[in-house]
């Protein structure tokens, strides 16, 4: 270890100590007014707190951008994404082929390993070596989720829609499936894409039955193998073996009413027999989502109080879907973790009030709850200003964008979010990631988001490509203190305490502009969106 980047690391420790102290038609014209509170926030502050809330923070020149066009309209265009070309991501994305595939397609072309063939190298009849030939690293399942992890961070980092990707990862995480879970992998691109992309923006309910339908979700959950309690079972003992209340019992606790939401075991074992017979048709070759009568519980059921018909099919499970998706409890549980991710750790009672009243009173429009969020007093107080802590794929995303970094498909960037602590599509429980400050914040992982801040500014990570000069091209080069000043104006805009730039300037002794910049990227105020 060098004696510069021992620094780095002691320098990690202190500021530990901080921490815990655009080519599409556009659609009809907005119906939301958006109309900003008075705050305390100076009007450059305004911006950076929308463009790292709202986004994954400001790109070289985006604040002037923003100051160009008046922040009120840089809101209402980021809520409608589709009106916001795009044309340069899309492509980037289409040249990940896995993406336009089917999960049909996808099964043929990324076979399962065979397990006579895995089980022959077990018992020493074959190498690893032929193994390798007949299963190549291009062919092998885990390339689907791979593009996925890639097209995930070019969005985050290039696309101009940056609040349908903030929304897009939000649901995502709040309808989490396990990309390691079985078939589950193969399933993933379609889950995201047709399940929670087209909805991210629109209605609550819309969004659920989509996620209850998914292969993906039905498979995670395993309500693809519920089926009603006298079911026959097969004479090998294979097959579904009655009511499965996984799904049930998350599509309540998790999805909707919260787990103080006022549902009991019996509301459970009555939502998972009106979901009985919702499975995947042919899971092994990726077949879509399909109802089979025959192993549903045709019987009457009771859920929260209300009665649900005897002989009703599948119209049961959307009855359920209805009844949570408009029940108080599942408004305020929704609201509540909406101000959490764009406000505060601890929401603010009166703000969840109030979107779970837009809740309410829209049918769980999820462009209006935004609208109640960012034009409230709360979003712009000075206390909410640097109050969250970005998660390890935010901050990597909006690293590479605040040194104006371009992408190419590549893994490099979702290995370092997964080496800073979140790979992507790879968290096993239902809950998704945690979206509060005491799940990130730790000498082990500030370390580790040094580390990457150093590769990114050294250009160590293949396919994204960086240049500090644009940052200090007015600088003297052999002063570390010009150099320091430089880089903080250009990437945290001069938004620094006092005490961070006494730190840092005790480390900078040599005038090296890639160190001086991992650290302004370590600093607690870039830590913090």
């Amino acid at each position: 270890m060098t004696r510069a980047w021992l620094r780095v690391t002691l320098v990690s420790l202190a500021i530990l100590g901080l921490l815990a102290s655009a080519g599409a038609a556009a659609p009809p014209p907005p119906t939301v007014k958006i109309s900003l509170p008075p705050s305390p926030l100076t009007e450059e502050q305004k911006i950076l707190h929308v463009l790292n809330r709202l986004g994954y923070g400001p790109r070289p020149g985006d604040v002037e951008r923003v100051k160009v066009m008046g922040l009120a309209a840089y809101i209402q265009q980021q809520l409608y994404p589709q009106a916001i070309p795009d044309a340069a991501v899309a492509q980037k994305v289409k040249n990940l082929s896995t993406l336009g595939m089917t999960p049909a397609e996808l099964m043929k072309e990324f076979p399962r390993p065979d397990p006579k063939a895995l089980q022959k190298v077990k018992d020493g009849e074959m190498s690893r070596e032929e193994l390798r030939e007949m299963f190549p690293p291009e062919k092998r399942p885990m390339r689907i989720v791979g593009e996925l992890q890639a097209a995930k961070l070019i969005r985050a980092v290039e696309s101009a829609r940056q609040l349908e990707e903030v929304m897009v990862d939000f649901w995502f995480n709040h309808f989490n499936v396990f990309a390691g879970k079985g078939a589950v992998k193969w399933m993933l691109i379609s889950y995201e894409q047709d399940a929670i992309r087209p909805h991210a923006l629109g209605k609550f309910r819309d969004l659920l039955l989509a996620t209850a339908r998914h292969p993906a979700m039905l498979f995670y959950l395993d309500n693809w193998m519920s089926v009603r309690n006298d079911f026959p079972s097969r004479p090998e003992g294979k097959g579904p073996k009655g009511l499965n209340e996984n799904y049930a019992r998350e599509l309540m606790e998790l999805h909707t009413l919260g787990v103080d939401g006022g549902y009991t075991q019996k509301d459970v074992i009555e939502v998972a027999r009106c979901f009985t017979g919702w499975t995947i048709d042919r899971p092994r070759d990726g077949g879509g989502f399909v109802f089979r009568p025959v192993a549903h519980d045709n019987g009457e059921k009771v859920v929260l109080g209300h009665r649900i018909p005897a002989g009703g099919g599948q119209r049961d499970g959307e009855m359920v879907i209805d009844i949570l998706a408009r029940h108080p409890s599942t408004a305020k549980f929704i609201a509540t973790k909406l101000v959490r991710r764009f406000v505060a750790d601890e929401p603010p009672a009166a703000l969840v009030a109030r979107v779970a009243d837009t809740y309410t009173r829209t049918d769980g429009d999820i462009r209006a709850m935004l609208v109640t969020v960012v034009t409230s007093p709360e979003f712009f107080a000075t206390a909410t200003y640097h109050a969250k802590i970005k998660k390890p794929f935010e901050l990597v995303a909006s690293a590479v964008r605040a040194v104006g970094g371009t992408t190419s498909p590549s893994p490099a960037l979702s290995r370092a979010v997964a080496q800073i602590g979140e790979p992507l599509y790879a968290y096993q429980p239902p809950t998704g990631y945690p979206d509060v400050a005491e799940a990130w914040v730790n000498t082990g992982a500030l370390l580790n988001r040094l580390n990457f801040a150093l590769g990114l500014t050294e250009n160590r990570y293949p396919g994204v490509r960086v240049d500090l000069g644009r940052f200090v091209s007015d600088a003297d080069r052999r002063d570390p203190a010009q150099l320091l000043d430089r880089l903080i104006e250009g990437l945290l805009h001069n938004q620094v305490a006092p005490e961070t730039r006494e730190i840092l300037l005790r480390q900078v002794t040599d005038p090296e502009v890639e160190k001086i910049a991992a650290l302004v990227l370590g600093s607690p105020e870039f830590q913090r969106r």
